[in-house]
């Protein structure tokens, strides 16, 4: 069976749709996982998670796509889910709230996704996967 010229691009296209699906997911997990606790003392995994999945996923969505544009995805959505979980609804409800455990939550993964993303940026044309014939860069 002969594969079209096309079937790489919608791979590709698929690939990076699921890390983004996937970072959506893990955003919304580690919202409500920031208040978690064991007994009384406070058990923050949504920070390590955070961190670890915004280097991770914006460098699995490049070697996947071999797009910088797709790498700029997972960190763009997870940021856009916590401050939307960070905001207050009508009712006054907040998922993420502004204590030390809430703030510690955004700004280390907001700096985790940059500079997973400055990582990518920098690669040389050359560093791409090899397939990848994205112009974007």
């Amino acid at each position: 069976m002969r594969q079209g010229p096309g079937r790489g691009a919608v791979i590709g296209v698929l690939s990076g749709l699921l890390v983004t699906l996937a970072a959506v997911e893990l955003a919304i997990l580690e919202c409500f996982l920031l208040p978690l606790r064991i007994g009384s003392v406070a058990a923050p995994l949504s920070i390590p998670a955070a961190v670890l999945g915004n280097l991770a996923l914006p460098a699995l969505a490049y070697r996947l796509t071999g797009s910088r544009a797709a790498a700029l995805l997972p960190v763009l959505v997870w940021f856009a889910v916590v401050v939307t979980a960070s905001v207050p609804r009508p009712e006054g409800d907040v998922i993420v709230t502004g204590t030390v455990q809430g703030m510690a939550f955004l700004i280390l993964g907001a700096i985790a996704g940059a500079i997973s993303i400055g990582r990518v940026m920098a690669l040389r044309s050359t560093d791409r996967p090899s397939g990848s014939d994205s112009g974007d860069g």
